[in-house]
């Protein structure tokens, strides 16, 4: 094996930042350098796939890139230092460039250049900083996979991030200017400690002997932006019996504030060993801590904010915009696999949506985010609904009731290891701020423990008073709850606030409490059971009519509708009232009622309407998404209603002739528009099929007549 010349190595850098050509044929490196010349960026990615594909490619260079990472990033950053164009572009100076001219007038000035202290090192000059990545072609390796054998390379790891500091200044290059003989002094710094100088070396203070007294000068200094974090292994990548490893990541300059705590991400990086200090140092001895120097982020899952649809996806989310059974289709897509559940699901699908925040002038929230408890029998899916709702959303926590306290779910005062304050230790719903946290078992909690959630859901903050540390922590999150009713399975011969078990004030946060019922009926299960026995056979859902759509395209179109803030307009001002205060007189005649209807049943009305409005990217709310709203309010007790009727002895036909007839009366008229009547009778949990079967009969017995062509219906006055 022959010595590698670090000069030839740097060549070899130069000759493929020069003449690397991307797929256009243009020079992708000296572009972005011309860039950074302009000052319009700092930082400089050398992607290993490019070096891959360089026409002139030495494997041997490749690898010693990949073993020896460090040393390389050095390497190429002299190399930019030597091909880095001249501006093309003003820009205004800041103390850096100030700074530098005058130090270069200095130094042509400065006779005693000789002097190795005074060598203005070549990084203070650099406005940049390089970071070589890793291919994106591979598997990640999970923390336990890197070994001592990785020391030194280029490793690429997927995790979750538990923690992360504040961002904090690290000294690159320390400048020191001297009291007597007024030279500035310059210091390297590349471990995390370093012992500052004291007495000025250079040349003319010791002929003098004069001991010159050394001033740290900050301005003049050199300082990076640094942030520690704690990334731990995924829960897939454990294996039996073991607990999830971590590791400690350093980022710096442009890296920092890239992630955040509860983000799934892969790393690549650089594994190195960083001795121990301090008193930690006796105690550990000979052996070394490791971690891991951060040379490139990738987030599996983006925010809604940041993502931006690539353009075969801007196109897929134009044509389903224009589809007329978009809502059924987004909805369907959600757990295919799971079998019925239509309205859960479209109840899910506008919880990923939400509606949007209403700020007032005074200061005062009006909360957008859609909050739903899923309550029913054993068996009916609601897990796996949760488990596939926190796939699909960009941030989501998923909690179970007995698993977690009450500080697990707000917020936790802890003492830092580093520093040895006490901080604060974000739970569940502050870690799933701005995304939905999933409480399974949320009727076996504590009493105490699901206090806590109830400021969270209206307020969206979580106020803290412990340990000397008084504040307010933002916890903007949808609560997707699944609880059992009261006796384990939901007992028909009780109300429904005795099977329900949870308070007024908790049960009125929730936007929509869908009380799901498993009944014994023929037909649906033999349907179910096919399904059921389909999936397991076949590993996919039965055809759906249509495909659905992947959780990555529903993310893309999610984040397309959430850029809409609906508006109710002025004509739909009193249908909302008349049809709030119609559920207020309902509930108020009913002996056992099945909800708890307050005002902020009326603001869970705009909120879903909003919600659907968005879906059609509309910046107006319409009178259909009011009435897909009420609607939605109405099935989630579908269960229920149809079980009462079966009581009061009515069948379905006879209920719907009921139904028109009182809302005609209501509205004083005799004709009734077919559109008008299937919106009153799907509000109670009719189908359409119904309706016409009913129009049908009482037509025969001269009730009404109906009109051939449209369906209105005109009562014959008796």
């Amino acid at each position: 094996m022959k010595p590698v010349r670090f000069e030839e190595e740097k060549n070899l850098a130069k000759d493929f930042l020069s003449n690397f050509a991307d797929a256009n044929g243009e020079s992708k490196y000296m572009n972005i350098l011309q860039d950074v010349a302009n000052h319009k960026f700092r930082a400089v990615q050398i992607d290993l796939e490019d070096l891959i594909n360089y026409k002139d490619l030495d494997e041997e260079f490749l690898r010693r890139v990949t073993e020896n990472t460090r040393r390389y990033v050095g390497i190429f950053a002299d190399a930019i230092d030597e091909v880095l164009p001249k501006p093309t572009e003003a820009f205004p100076d800041d103390d850096h460039d100030i700074l530098m001219t005058q130090r270069s007038e200095d130094a042509t000035e400065n006779v005693e250049g000789s002097d190795a202290n005074q060598k203005m090192p070549s990084e203070i000059k650099r406005y940049f900083e390089v970071y070589i990545r890793a291919p994106s072609k591979g598997r990640p390796f999970t923390i336990r996979e890197v070994k001592a054998s990785n020391i030194g390379q280029l490793v690429k790891i997927s995790g979750i991030v538990t923690r992360c500091s504040d961002v904090k200044p690290l000294m690159q290059v320390a400048v020191y200017t001297c009291e007597e003989c007024g030279f500035e002094i310059y210091q390297e710094v590349t471990a995390r400690v370093f012992m500052p100088l004291f007495e000025c070396p250079t040349k003319r203070c010791k002929t003098n002997n004069t001991k010159g007294n050394l001033i740290l000068q900050l301005r003049a200094s050199k300082f990076l932006k640094f942030q520690e974090a704690k990334i731990q292994e995924l829960a897939e990548h454990v294996p039996k019996g073991h607990i999830p490893r971590s590791m400690t990541v350093h980022f710096r300059g442009e890296l920092t504030r890239k992630v955040a705590p509860g983000d799934v991400v892969e790393l690549s990086g650089i594994f190195l060993p960083i001795p121990y200090t301090g008193f930690r140092a006796m105690r550990a001895g000979l052996v070394a801590d490791t971690f891991l120097e951060a040379m490139s982020v990738t987030h599996f899952k983006k925010k809604y904010e940041e993502y931006e649809p690539r353009g075969d996806e801007e196109k897929q989310i134009a044509s389903l915009a224009e589809d007329g059974d978009i809502y059924n289709k987004l909805a369907q897509s959600l757990a295919p696999e799971i079998y019925g559940h239509e309205d859960i699901k479209k109840a899910l699908l506008l919880l990923l949506v939400g509606a949007p925040h209403r700020k007032l002038k005074d200061g005062m929230k009006i909360r957008g985010d859609l909050h739903l408890c899923l309550m029913g029998d054993p068996g009916v899916a609601k897990s796996q609904l949760l488990k596939h709702i926190i796939n699909v959303a960009p941030r989501g926590v998923y909690t179970t009731g007995k698993g977690s306290s009450g500080v697990g779910l707000t917020a936790a005062v802890q003492k830092d290891p580093v520093t040895n304050e006490m901080v604060l230790e974000g739970g569940a719903l502050v870690l799933a701020d701005m995304g939905i946290c999933a409480i399974d078992e949320f009727d076996k909690m504590d009493e105490s423990d699901r206090t806590a959630i109830h400021e969270v859901m209206e307020q969206q903050t979580v106020s803290i008073a412990k340990a000397g540390i008084t504040t307010s922590l933002n916890a903007r999150t949808a609560v997707l709850a699944a609880a059992n009713p009261a006796w384990g399975r939901y007992d028909l011969r009780r109300t429904p606030a005795e099977n329900i078990n949870l308070p007024p004030a908790l049960l009125s946060r929730f936007d929509l409490l869908w009380l799901i019922l498993d009944r014994a009926d023929m037909d649906s299960d033999l349907e179910m059971a096919r399904h059921v026995v389909y999936v397991h056979q076949n590993k996919e859902s039965p055809a759906l009519g249509f495909t659905p759509l992947e959780p990555s395209i529903l993310r893309a179109y999610i984040s397309t509708a959430r850029r809409f803030s609906p508006y109710v307009p002025k004509e739909l001002e009193e249908y909302i009232a008349t049809a709030y205060s119609g559920m207020r007189q309902e509930e108020a005649k009913s002996n056992t009622p099945h909800s708890y209807t307050t005002v902020r049943t009326l603001l869970s009305i705009l909120r879903i309407s909003a919600a659907l409005a968005r879906l059609r990217f509309s910046e107006s709310v319409a009178q259909s998404d009011v009435d897909e709203a009420l609607r939605l309010m109405q099935m989630s007790k579908f269960s229920l209603y149809s079980d009462d009727r079966q009581r009061s002895g009515l069948d379905a036909i006879s209920d719907i002739y009921s139904i028109l007839r009182d809302e005609a009366a209501r509205a004083n008229k005799m004709d009734v528009s077919y559109a008008h009547a299937l919106n009153w009778i799907s509000r109670k949990g009719y189908s359409e099929a119904q309706l016409k079967e009913c129009l049908e009969e009482y037509a025969s017995l001269n009730v009404w007549q109906i009109h051939p062509h449209t369906f209105d219906i005109r009562f014959i006055d008796a």
